[in-house]
């Protein structure tokens, strides 16, 4: 079977545009995504997760205003949106949010009606990539494995059906971590994995269980979180938290060899993840325009041979890593 693999190596992904951690004027946001557009960016993820909505409507209220058949288009089930009057103004990470409270839903019925929800919210009439959206131990815990037999039985059926039907193009996970993706090798028919943070500079989990696996399968990977959330763009966070000392280190002296070679940490970093053959695209957030720019940028600047060799060297990446 011939599978969907969209377009890269660059993607722009949407949690920032949820107000993750903090607001972003409308203005800004809008702004934001037409800067990827205007970058050449063609690949879009997004999820109802993201500001309970809110990144899926300033999303779709640009990209509607180009051609559909143009750009890729992934959003998320696995969270159904419900009206409430009050909700925290730090809600799972969004602050100021859509007035919805998320249900957990992976079922059959609540992928359907997940998908009609994104589809109006954004204003377009098509999805190409479904992700199960958090169906990991991040999320649920020792309970993971129940929600995932859920999912198994309910939201991927469906999805592989409105395959089948082409209604959608292409579905998989969209997870944290690399055991899910693994079992549904074993239990399903998936596409490819939105993986987020488990292979970049200073994370390489998903490098020797998962990318042969799906290699095997003729599976793509689109790769979020190429800065491990900022750690590899000069913050102090990993994982959306204090990076822990080991790592702290780990990244400096990486950056310290990027120096040495002329070449700036985030080129090194998003270069690194789009190497391997099984990525397909990385689709780092961005809050700005200026950002959405520097990414694009960075996705094309030069780099020599010399780094890679000097890291592999160091023992800072894997010596069998893909390098560009």
């Amino acid at each position: 079977m011939s599978r969907y693999v969209p377009p890269g190596p660059l993607g722009m992904g949407g949690a920032p545009l949820g107000n993750l951690f903090d607001r972003i004027p409308e203005e800004v946001a809008a702004a934001t995504v037409q800067a990827a557009w205007d970058a050449g960016i063609r690949h879009y993820d997004n999820a109802p997760h993201y500001g309970a909505g809110l990144s899926e409507h300033r999303m779709g209220a640009v990209l509607r205003l180009h051609p559909r058949e143009a750009f890729a288009l992934s959003t998320k089930v696995g969270r159904i949106l419900e009206a409430a009057d009050r909700v925290p103004e730090l809600d799972e990470g969004f602050v100021g949010a859509l007035p919805f409270r998320r249900r957990i839903d992976y079922s059959a019925t609540g992928a359907h009606r997940s998908i009609e929800d994104s589809l109006q919210r954004m204003g377009l009439s098509r999805i190409d990539i479904v992700y199960i959206h958090d169906v990991s131990a991040d999320w649920h815990g020792p309970a993971w494995t129940y929600r995932f037999a859920e999912a198994m039985a309910g939201a991927a059926k469906a999805l592989t059906e409105m395959r089948r039907a082409g209604v959608i193009h292409a579905w998989g996970l969209g997870v944290n971590m690399v055991e899910p993706c693994l079992a549904a090798l074993e239990q399903a028919d998936p596409d490819l994995f939105l993986v987020a943070g488990r292979y970049t500079l200073l994370d390489h989990t998903a490098l020797d269980r998962l990318f042969p696996a799906c290699a095997a399968r003729g599976v793509r990977v689109v790769l979020g979180g190429p800065y491990n959330s900022g750690l590899l763009a000069g913050g102090t966070t990993f994982n959306y938290e204090t990076a822990p000392a080991e790592l702290a280190a780990r990244a400096r002296a990486i950056g310290a060899v990027c120096a040495r070679h002329g070449v700036d940490l985030k080129a090194a970093a998003l270069q690194f993840c789009a190497a391997h053959p099984v990525v397909a695209t990385v689709i780092p957030g961005a809050r700005t325009a200026a950002e959405v720019r520097e990414n694009a940028a960075m996705m094309v600047a030069p780099i020599p041979g010399s780094l890679w060799a000097e890291l592999k060297e160091k023992g800072l990446i894997p010596a069998h890593a893909p390098t560009p």
